[in-house]
């Protein structure tokens, strides 16, 4: 079991670790992936080919019951799952349903002859707490695993690799702004899993996440 003090370490070592660096310069079907669901992720000396045109005609989301869950309204709380968009209710659900509307969404006009379906296992999804939302805003951490099969044959055409959708979150004045143009927590979220998908099946790992400083250092923990 880990230590609070080697948690401390691993907190020090990444806040190190950011400060050394600012230093210098029609609509898919879903089915769900068994409760818990985990993919195997791709050894780095495995290369993702492009896939040329594809259609995709069915969406897996998984998001573990391993995943912790926290409805603490604090700076940065604690918690794999911290998500304050939606009224309070099954937080897995909830995630589950912005991963597949965004997927779908992100999906809905691609016309390929060969017909895929995306396999997804959630592994972090900590957004924005009210606290740090409405005064000094913070980062979306949305991280992934991706698998891309034949939806015929089931071969597995991409192999699963994790992703990193991770960008900064609006607080203060901004976060009210967005919100009074209907650009959401939620609505945010949802665009940026859309792009990020049409660029993973346009050509797999190809994905950045932009530079999110110290805060994204500790969503790597």
């Amino acid at each position: 079991m880990t230590t609070k003090r080697t948690k401390f370490g691993k907190v020090l070592l990444a806040l190190g670790a950011a400060i050394g660096l600012s230093a210098c310069a029609s609509a898919p079907v879903t089915r769900d992936l068994p409760p818990g669901a985990a993919l195997d992720a791709v050894p780095a000396s495995v290369s993702l080919n492009a896939l040329g045109p594809v259609d995709v005609v069915a969406i897996n989301v998984s998001v573990p019951e391993t995943l912790l869950v926290s409805e603490k309204n604090s700076y940065y709380p604690g918690g794999d799952i911290v998500w304050h968009g939606d009224p309070v209710g099954n937080r897995r659900d909830q995630v589950k349903a912005i991963f597949e509307a965004a997927m779908a969404n992100g999906t809905s006009d691609m016309t390929g002859d060969r017909k895929v379906m995306l396999d997804i296992v959630v592994t972090r999804f900590h957004s924005l707490t009210p606290k740090a939302r409405y005064t000094v805003g913070g980062v979306h951490a949305i991280q992934f695993h991706l698998q891309v099969r034949d939806a015929e044959t089931l071969e597995v055409l991409v192999p699963s690799h994790f992703i990193k959708a991770d960008f900064k979150g609006y607080g203060g004045a901004a976060a009210l702004e967005a919100e009074a143009m209907g650009e959401t927590q939620k609505v945010r979220i949802t665009n940026q899993l859309a792009r990020v998908i049409r660029q993973e099946l346009a050509q797999p790992g190809s994905f950045v996440h932009e530079n999110t400083g110290v805060i994204g250092a500790l969503n790597q923990l």
